[in-house]
């Protein structure tokens, strides 16, 4: 059975690029979906059964290393070795991260960007394709949201744009951004205070999803990620409780604060927490605790609500008597402004690709997946989504700090399928189905809708153009200021603990395999 439906050479559909608000619209044609040449010598190479084999491999082993984020050192050296064996130049340790690089092929302009993650998920451990909860170690992690297909997908379609370009000779450079630490969105406030993304003219950001869409506009959370620490005196709890100053108490209080505060904030906020320390023993008064909070809300209120965040933990080191000793933040990012024209690109390769097709044996897992979890019955999806138009209503919702970089570049994201509809992201559910044959088509299915997209990119100049003018002309309204506060430096041991805890034990179970 063939793995996927048959392209049309020469589909034609109008390319629309819209100005921003009070700019004169301008409407030009382009060919969207017309295999031309230079294309077709990347999705050859993509549509390969070897190339699939390959793919899909090396997703299967990231899902298997399952690593947090800045300790994805087996995972990154898995795409690092595959990059450089197909010749790419590979910078390592970027803006200070061990497992974060940027790998290039080609020189000059244009410079099109693909980024790529490839860290796990905490407490997820779950066995691969079997449609029932069933962990491989209890609480180790796991891929549950598919960052072991999008590395991959991303690498995979690098490497087929760099033999098109070797093979037509198309002047230029393709990059890939390896970025660790997204599900703690971390690298990329970080790579952008680098000056990495400097001297990219467009970027294709990609994840995994349950279907196959695009959009534009501006969505999810800006979030700041915060540690505050308390510091007090030690006593016996029993003996002489009034000799201390419960760290602890302290911490207790300030969630108080902080979940009374919720009343008073914007509908757009979210907020919340874990307590990371708070004592050894009930019977000394701890001297030392910890929360670690997620302050999210819209760029435009983020700062403003961090700030009464902050107040809530002075407040509550006054009324303890202890110490606010430190307020460390991690990362700081802003929401996602997906470019118009780049996902208008997107979306006519999209269209151009197609979904892939499911087996019979594929869409009975996914059958059996939804009938746990009580979701329609439905298997996988067989259509492409039609282009998302902007939200008027900005509501909650989730963050990735690929926000940081579609301040910088024109920027959209690929959500590609392979993810079984009805699950659960950031749960069990996902982590079983980004695993297996379903998941290879998917990834292949992106990175090739990826190297149609930077082809166009880089041998459609009138394309680029009209879409660097509309990020121009966002840029005005919308600049770029780091949500980093001053000697913010990535936090390299955050999951080094809890990933020394499984490591070991999960490559065990690998050798079991």
């Amino acid at each position: 059975m063939k793995s996927f439906r048959l392209i049309t050479p020469f589909m034609l559909m109008v390319f629309i690029i819209s100005l921003p608000a009070g700019a004169q619209e301008n409407i030009i044609e382009v060919p969207k979906a017309r295999l031309y040449k230079e294309k077709q010598t990347a999705l050859s190479y993509l549509e390969e059964p070897t190339t699939l084999t390959k793919f899909g491999k090396i997703s299967d082993k990231i899902w298997a290393y399952a690593e947090l984020g800045l300790q994805e050192f087996r995972s990154s050296s898995l795409l690092i070795e595959t990059l450089e064996d197909e010749g790419f130049k590979v910078e390592r340790n970027v803006a200070g991260m061990p497992t974060c690089f940027v790998a290039t092929w080609g020189e000059g302009e244009p410079v099109i960007g693909i980024l790529g993650e490839f860290d796990a998920l905490p407490m997820l451990s779950q066995k691969g394709r079997v449609p029932r909860q069933d962990p491989i170690i209890r609480g180790a992690p796991g891929h549950g949201c598919g960052h072991n297909m999008m590395g991959t997908a991303a690498v995979a379609s690098v490497i087929a744009v760099k033999k098109s370009m070797e093979e037509h000779n198309i002047k230029g450079t393709i990059k890939f951004f390896g970025s660790p630490a997204e599900e703690t969105v971390i690298s990329r406030p970080y790579m952008v205070r680098a000056g990495v993304f400097d001297d990219v003219d467009a970027v294709i950001d990609n994840h995994s999803s349950t279907g196959m869409s695009t959009g534009y506009g501006v969505s999810g959370n800006a979030l700041i990620s915060v540690i505050f620490t308390f510091s007090g005196k030690t006593a016996h709890s029993a003996g002489a409780p009034w000799a201390g100053r419960s760290a602890l108490d302290a911490v207790e209080i300030m969630n108080i604060a902080t979940n009374y505060l919720r009343e008073h904030l914007h509908y757009t906020h979210r907020l919340h927490y874990v307590v990371m320390e708070g004592g050894e023993a009930p019977n000394v008064v701890p001297d030392k605790a910890s929360v670690w909070y997620y302050v999210r809300n819209t760029d435009d209120r983020i700062n403003d609500m961090f700030d009464r965040v902050v107040n809530c933990a002075k407040g509550a080191a006054l009324a303890t008597g202890t110490d606010l000793e430190e307020i460390k933040v991690l990362t700081g990012i802003h929401q996602r402004h997906a470019n118009r024209g780049m996902a208008e690109l997107i979306q006519s390769n999209m269209e151009l690709i197609g979904m892939p097709e499911w087996t019979e044996e594929e869409n009975e897992f996914a059958r059996a997946l939804q009938k746990e979890l009580e979701e329609e019955e439905k298997g996988y999806p067989e259509e492409v989504s039609k282009l998302k138009e902007p939200s008027e209503i900005q509501v909650g919702g989730g963050s990735s700090d690929v926000g940081e970089v579609t301040l910088i570049a024109p920027t959209a994201t690929l959500l590609f399928p392979g993810g079984v509809p009805g699950m659960i992201g950031h749960h069990w559910s996902a982590v079983s189905a980004y695993y297996g044959s379903a998941a290879w088509k998917g990834l292949n299915t992106g990175a090739r809708v990826m190297a149609a997209t930077a082809i166009d990119l880089m041998t459609k100049p009138k394309i680029l153009e009209n879409i660097q003018e509309e990020f121009d002309e966002y840029s005005k309204e919308h600049p770029y200021e780091s949500l980093l506060p001053e000697g913010a430096e990535p936090p390299l041991d955050l999951n080094k603990e809890l990933m020394e805890k499984y490591r070991a034990l999960m490559e065990e179970k690998m050798i079991d395999r």
